[in-house]
């Protein structure tokens, strides 16, 4: 079994791992700021991802999906109470 990663998979996760780092930063600096914000937020990405009938191509493809994974993360956590 090879050792490589697929580029895909790295873009994924730096995308969702900064985009991470970016909420939590917002949360802690912002007080205003609320879950039901970054729920509008996340609407209006499931709008632009899904609006993508012009196609915008494998690494934004990438970057959209980890970017809404980790603001459904965030969202999920917060309304945990973590």
């Amino acid at each position: 079994m090879s050792g490589s990663v697929d580029w895909r998979d790295v873009k994924y996760q730096e995308t969702f791992e900064g985009e991470i780092r970016g909420l939590l930063r917002r949360r802690e600096a912002d007080p205003a700021c609320t879950a039901e914000d970054l729920e509008g937020i996340l609407h209006h990405l499931y709008h632009l991802d899904g609006s993508d009938w012009l196609g915008r191509g494998e690494v934004q493809d990438i970057t959209m999906a980890a970017t809404i994974a980790a603001y459904e993360h965030i969202i999920a956590e917060w309304k945990a109470g973590r």
